[in-house]
């Protein structure tokens, strides 16, 4: 579960980032967070990964009271998160195997372990038989893929897509949000911040838009065609 409780952030710099924020996801949802450059999204992302700490209110993301999780804890609170990046961010000289493996070698799982794990969750975002390949060899949407099972490997309870199609093509944008659809019909929370209107309305359910960092919605989205 995530919930802020009136949180607020202003940075160094005098510019109020969050303003009195209260919110809560529940284990298993799904939620587009939507909103302008500037409204607030990245600061909510930073404070969700404990990458900065707010100026007044309450943070709990799975489990953790981040507002006590000291920094040398942190690792332990994002184990339990999958991020997904808009550009990627894969291991270029890695092949695609290597690049999912990476995050369970980095926590010193056994060995037996990854190479069960690894072609499985590979086999789930339809990429079994590209393990081989590199990056540089893939389509702007396996790489997405690819960026996905790296995110869920670890089996997070949440995982936080931050802009996942900004950089694709509109067949490969669809094919993201429903890959992410069927990840959290698993059971996993997912968290999808993006700017781009269209996917939200075609597929609906819960939107949360952030302005001038505030939450100004935060309801159900009944989806319809876009070619309405």
């Amino acid at each position: 579960m995530v919930e802020l409780r009136n949180v607020s952030v202003t940075y160094s710099n005098g510019t109020d980032a969050l303003n009195d924020v209260s919110l809560k996801i529940n284990d298993g949802e799904f939620a587009f967070i939507v909103g302008a450059s500037g409204a607030g999204k990245s600061t909510l992302i930073k404070l969700m990964l404990n990458e900065i700490k707010p100026n007044s209110g309450r943070i709990n993301v799975n489990g953790f009271n981040l507002n006590k999780l000291k920094k040398s804890r942190a690792h332990r609170l994002r184990r339990t998160i999958g991020f997904v990046f808009q550009d990627f961010k894969l291991i270029e000289n890695m092949n695609v195997y290597d690049n999912v493996a990476f995050v369970l070698r980095c926590i010193d799982a056994p060995g037996k372990y990854i190479k069960e794990r690894v072609p499985g969750v590979l086999d789930l975002v339809g990429l079994a038989d590209k393990a081989e390949c590199k990056p540089s060899e893939l389509s702007g949407g396996e790489q997405q893929r690819v960026a996905i099972a790296r995110a869920i490997v670890n089996d997070p309870k949440l995982i936080i897509a931050d802009e996942p199609t900004g950089n694709l093509d509109r067949g490969y944008k669809k094919e993201i949000v429903e890959l992410l659809k069927a990840i959290n019909s698993f059971g996993t929370t997912v968290l999808m911040v993006t700017h781009e209107q269209d996917i939200v309305r075609e597929y609906g359910g819960r939107l949360i838009t952030l302005q001038d960092g505030r939450i100004v919605f935060d309801g159900p989205l009944k989806p319809r065609s876009i070619k309405e």
